[in-house]
């Protein structure tokens, strides 16, 4: 791989992790969409970085769930579906155009019904 294409992954690794990061503090930021990312580019960046990422305390069981199983934690679940409901509630109070709203709602509705969806992840024993 060329280099400048390697450090491109590499920077969009380090920057996805750092919002990532800024995300577990924040609660309308996302933290496991971002630090998927992370692992991605990391994976054509540096393959080091990304098996870190994989085994960070904090962010590494959620990453290793989704990738080895397609799971999401319960908590992550109930969080995920919480802020969801709360962008609904924002949107049905704020957006006038009534069309607007409703397409809004319902695709914020399926998303949440895809998340719950998903399975948990397996508990290793």
């Amino acid at each position: 791989m060329p280099t400048l294409q390697r450090l491109a992954f590499l920077g969009l690794a380090w920057m996805s992790f750092g919002v990532g990061v800024v995300g577990a503090f924040l609660p309308l930021l996302p933290t496991t969409c971002f630090m998927l990312l992370a692992v991605w580019a990391a994976s054509k960046g540096s393959p080091r970085f990304a098996a870190w990422i994989r085994q960070h305390p904090r962010f590494g069981p959620a990453i290793t769930a989704w990738e080895s199983e397609r799971a999401i934690p319960r908590h992550a679940k109930r969080l995920a579906a919480a802020m969801l409901a709360v962008s609904m509630l924002v949107l049905a109070l704020t957006v006038s155009l009534w069309w607007l709203k409703l397409a809004l709602i319902a695709g914020l509705a399926l998303v949440t019904a895809w998340v719950l969806s998903r399975p948990e992840p397996i508990v290793a024993r």
